[in-house]
């Protein structure tokens, strides 16, 4: 045998011992838990054969409290670079059967080579966390490592899209790199992101709490917002991930992919035109609407299960991938609040940055009132959403539906706010607010007077509110100062977006020149 042969077949054991991360009898105990391990994930996610690692053989260089004895090419973590639908990602995966995935020096290193890659080259980057967090035995440089790994992520933003996956444990500072890519999916069950975890929180505040409740997915997608996505199986979350990317661009050069479709432009749908009920308190599903209007009635929701009174997402007209943000009458009557607002703001400002255009569906009565919303900053989190939309420079097109309220009219897209068309629907009411809140506020001393003369008070109210309907309550006053560009048929919504699409495809706006704006956090 030749030394050559010999060398070769040494490479070959090598990365045979390095595919099996922390050994044989760890993959059994990650298997048990309920979760792949790294490289399984990873040739989940991308396409067969496609996957380049890089770093192989890296190993850590602790050599205190015995971590010399634990050496493991690859030190915890797979990174590399491969296709997803024929696309180039870049993508990492902790690897939980390697001291618990915690983070090292090295491990940072080779996360950072592929975000570097990543920015080099213009292409997505996936995380998949699955770590015990920081390794102790390390000290400050697993802390640095993290540091340089936050700071690729605030580089990267709104350069490239960052979507990252918990599948495992993500506390303490790891939770930070997740916080600041674009999208979060979690798996069910088996994760948790937390600041600090239930035994911390138990010593300081005496709360007893276990970690699915206090970081739980269900916790994230429903309560705090953090996560966009849960998945009930890996499977699902890579699945999740395949079709998150086929609706947005690799970087921010390019525009989002866009794909043939079959379902005609000018199809029109008869049930929008009785869609809106004949009381104005009386709810309708926005969902409907949505479906009605879309390419083949797809619609690929972010965060469904968060702030339900508004609807972020993505879908497509005419091939063309777009974002949709809707009220939702069907959930506190579409009202914003605290949350909605920072959802919509944050979804706003992502397809902004991705040339991904922006659809509003419109049916706003306005802000949550009370001291619940007031304490919790919604005037900050209403003007979040107000600063996107004014910020935002992609094609714009807003349909209002019904209610559009005051301050809630301002937010969600209006034409002072360079919205590019803005259309009616004939039901739609525009004003300062609605008709027995303005008659309450403007004929209050004329109601006093009806009463102290033995009047009839509410036949008086009644009058009034049907005189501020007929003059404020609809499109064509907003349509005389040309803050409506027009007043259509609901039927035809599908096919006014997709051309006003087409006439705004080479739309070309900037904003002043700055370092960078201060939106109110």
């Amino acid at each position: 045998m030749s030394k050559q042969t010999e060398k070769i077949k040494e490479l070959v054991a090598k990365r045979e011992q390095a595919r099996l991360g922390g050994g044989e009898k760890a993959i059994e105990k990650q298997h048990a838990r309920g979760k792949y391990t790294a490289r399984e994930r990873i040739e989940m996610l991308v396409d067969k054969g496609s996957f380049e690692e890089y770093d192989m053989f890296k190993l850590h260089r602790c050599h205190n409290f015995g971590m010399e004895k634990k050496q493991y090419f690859g030190d915890g973590v797979v990174s590399g670079s491969a296709t997803i639908d024929g696309r180039l990602v870049y993508v990492y995966a902790q690897d939980f059967t390697v001291n618990g995935g915690s983070l090292s020096e090295t491990m940072a290193q080779k996360i950072c080579k592929v975000m570097d890659m990543a920015m080099t080259n213009g292409a997505p980057v996936i995380c998949m966390n699955d770590s015990g967090g920081a390794r102790i035995q390390e000290g400050i440089t697993s802390l640095a490592g993290y540091a340089e790994i936050f700071e690729r992520n605030i580089l990267a933003s709104g350069v490239i899209p960052q979507i990252s996956s918990i599948l495992g444990p993500c506390a303490g500072g790891a939770v930070y790199s997740p916080a600041l890519t674009d999208f979060i999916i979690m798996k069910e069950e088996t994760s948790y992101m937390f600041l600090t975890g239930p035994k911390v929180v138990k010593t300081v505040t005496g709360e007893d709490i276990d970690a699915e409740h206090l970081g739980g997915a269900s916790v994230h997608s429903t309560k705090s917002g953090v996560t966009g996505f849960t998945a009930k199986t890996e499977e699902e979350a890579m699945e999740i991930i395949k079709t998150l990317l086929s609706y947005i661009p690799s970087n921010n050069r390019e525009e989002a992919p866009r794909i043939e479709s079959t379902d005609p432009i000018d199809r029109k749908e008869d049930i929008l035109n009785e869609i809106i009920p004949d009381d104005p308190n009386q709810a309708y599903d926005m969902y409907k609407v949505i479906r009605a209007i879309t390419d083949d009635g797809e619609f690929f929701e972010v965060q469904p299960k968060f702030a339900k009174n508004i609807i972020t997402g993505f879908a497509r007209f005419n091939g063309q991938s777009v974002g949709v943000v809707a009220n939702q009458p069907a959930a506190y009557a579409g009202v914003l609040d605290a949350n909605a607002s920072r959802k919509g703001a944050r979804f706003v400002r992502f397809c902004d940055a991705f040339n991904i255009p922006i659809v509003s569906l419109v049916d706003v009565p306005g802000f949550l009132p009370g001291t619940g919303q007031e304490y919790n900053a919604v005037i900050l989190h209403g003007a979040q959403l107000l600063y996107a939309y004014g910020e935002a420079t992609v094609p714009k097109i807003t349909i209002t539906l019904r209610k559009s309220y005051g301050g809630s009219h301002i937010v969600m897209g209006c034409k002072q706010l360079r919205s590019d068309l803005n259309f009616a629907w004939p039901s739609a009411e525009i004003a300062v607010m609605g008709a027995s809140g303005a008659v309450a506020v403007l004929c209050s001393k004329e109601a006093k007077q009806v009463k102290e003369e033995g009047g009839d008070v509410k036949e008086f109210l009644v009058q009034k509110e049907e005189e501020y309907t007929e003059k404020f309550a609809n499109p064509y006053e907003a349509a005389q100062y040309g803050y409506i560009d027009d007043v259509i048929e609901p039927r035809n919504t599908r096919f006014r977006i997709c051309r006003g699409l087409a006439q705004l495809a080479n739309k070309k706006q900037s904003l002043p020149a700055k370092k960078h704006g201060c939106m109110p956090m």
